[in-house]
């Protein structure tokens, strides 16, 4: 998230309030510590030297064994070991912790002061040593960190430091959203109402000449845009118009020319087909009528004549293909649609899936071909005719036959029911279909056979079946290669 003009304004007001304390802040730490320390070590040796002249003047009149006693009377907050040393610097009496003791030098420089620091188990501490004409004195005093001695001043210090930031801070602030964020926030909305439509931007007068020169710069150019605007829009909407009924056009004449090809197909395979499939249709009545006939041979009669059915029903689908008011040239009232749908045929989905497999197992395409199927036993009936649905599996099965090139050849097909929808769906795994030719699957004449392998019709018909029946069919990538969706509305008490 970006931070507003006030944030980022502040952060380097901050930052820079920063760089200028913290220097400042370091430096009067440093010299409170170094202050204070020179000031304890000052009142230590004062401390010191005071403690080596009252010792000093005793050891005059007292015997050497006696002024133990002194020396322990000495030791006091801050005092925390006393040693006495001879002329010749040996140590003769020392007071205090036997580790405290253990600090102390043994032995002196005679006739000389000096003075050290040393850790003591208690912390840092002095060691002070003062000479005199009769001996030396030592004494060991507790110190305190420098940080401790300084710790209030610098406090106060930090204290007043942080007050001046925070109130140059709020100043800034103020004066940020005084001068530059409210003036520019105003701008803004203006933009957001001449976004929203309105005809100028309409800016109250800002407090700054640069600002003010922003919205007036910002004025002249929203009216030269919306000039520009509604020129583009007009264009725009005579270039729509234009092209709608161009594709408009093209479309039917597109359409008009392929379903003149397909009606000029069927009208041929109507009088070149039709006329014999009549006369085979008579002679097996004829046949089947015998009664000469044992159980194979009249088994082996209802199947053809069962098949040439199937063929004459095809080349009728083929025919009611090619009327124009499947396919959206002449539109059916919604009462049309309701009778039509009365009297849609029902069909069992497993009993048309076993009849297709049943017709394409004996094709040589289909010898080395592994089937798998995924019908559930409580699937419901779809509304279409059993032969429309054998059909459109057939077709799908063959063109998966054709797309699997590669071992084990695997066609599977499977079912399932959504919502008072039937979906019936057939994948190969062969290489699919090219991205290009998604597109086209559908239209009539359109294949992705070689030349002379395939005449484009089978999607097409298959759309025109599926879709009669009120359903749809589309394609999708399979997991391996295509795979052909069937959708198909439940059958249900019309």
């Amino acid at each position: 998230m970006r931070l507003g003009i006030r944030a980022q304004l502040s952060v380097v007001m901050g930052a820079l309030l920063l760089l200028a304390l913290a220097p400042l802040y370091v430096a009067v730490d440093g010299l409170t510590r170094a202050i204070t320390t020179q000031i304890w070590e000052r009142h230590a040796h004062a401390l010191g030297r005071a403690i080596a002249g009252h010792v000093g003047e005793a050891r005059l009149t007292r015997a050497p064994g006696s002024l133990d006693g002194l020396l322990r009377a000495q030791l006091a907050e801050g005092v925390s070991a006393i040693a006495l040393y001879d002329r010749t610097g040996a140590r003769q009496n020392a007071a205090g912790g036997e580790a405290e003791r253990g600090i102390l030098p043994g032995a002196v420089t005679p006739s000389r002061d000096d003075s050290h620091a040393v850790t003591t188990p208690r912390g840092p501490g002095l060691v002070v040593i003062v000479a005199s004409h009769a001996g030396s004195v030592a004494t060991l005093l507790d110190t305190e960190p420098s940080a401790t001695r300084a710790a209030p001043v610098v406090r106060l210090v930090a204290l007043y430091m942080a007050l001046l930031g925070v109130i140059l801070l709020a100043l800034s602030y103020f004066a940020l959203t005084r001068i530059i964020v409210t003036p520019v926030a105003r701008i803004v909305r203006a933009a957001e109402r001449v976004a929203a439509g309105a005809p100028t931007l309409q800016v109250p007068a800002p407090t700054s000449r640069e600002l003010a020169e922003l919205g007036r710069a910002l004025d002249t150019m929203t009216k030269q845009l919306r000039s520009e605007e509604e020129e583009q829009r007009r264009t725009i909407g005579e270039l729509r118009a234009r092209t709608t009924e161009l594709a408009r056009a093209e479309s039917h004449v597109v359409r008009s020319e392929k379903l003149a090809s397909v009606g000029r197909l069927a009208a041929g395979l109507a009088h070149e087909i039709g006329n014999p499939l009549t006369a085979i249709l008579s002679f097996q009545e004829l046949l089947l009528d015998s009664q000469h006939l044992d159980e194979e041979e009249r088994s082996l009669l209802v199947h053809m004549k069962r098949e040439t059915e199937r063929v004459s029903r095809v080349l009728g689908d083929l025919l009611a293909f090619a009327r124009p008011d499947r396919h959206g040239i002449r539109t059916s009232s919604d009462a049309d649609l309701a009778d039509s749908a009365e009297r849609r045929d029902v069909c069992s989905v497993a009993q048309a899936v076993e009849h297709a497999v049943q017709l394409v197992r004996p094709q040589q395409s289909f010898r080395e071909v592994e089937l798998a199927m995924h019908i559930p036993v409580t699937l419901s009936n779809v509304a279409i005719g059993i032969e429309q649905l054998e059909q459109v599996l057939v077709n799908l099965l063959i063109n998966a036959a054709d797309a699997t090139g590669v071992h084990p050849r695997v066609i599977t097909i499977r079912a399932t029911e959504t919502e008072q929808r039937v979906s019936v769906a057939v994948e190969d795994n062969g290489g699919g279909i090219a991205v290009e030719a998604r597109g086209r699957l559908f239209e009539p004449f359109f294949t992705t056979k070689d030349v002379g392998a395939g005449t484009g019709l089978g999607l097409a018909v298959c759309r025109g079946l599926v879709e009669g029946a009120g359903g749809s069919i589309h394609h999708e990538d399979g997991t391996e290669g295509a795979r052909f969706v069937v959708e198909l509305p439940e059958a249900r008490d019309f």
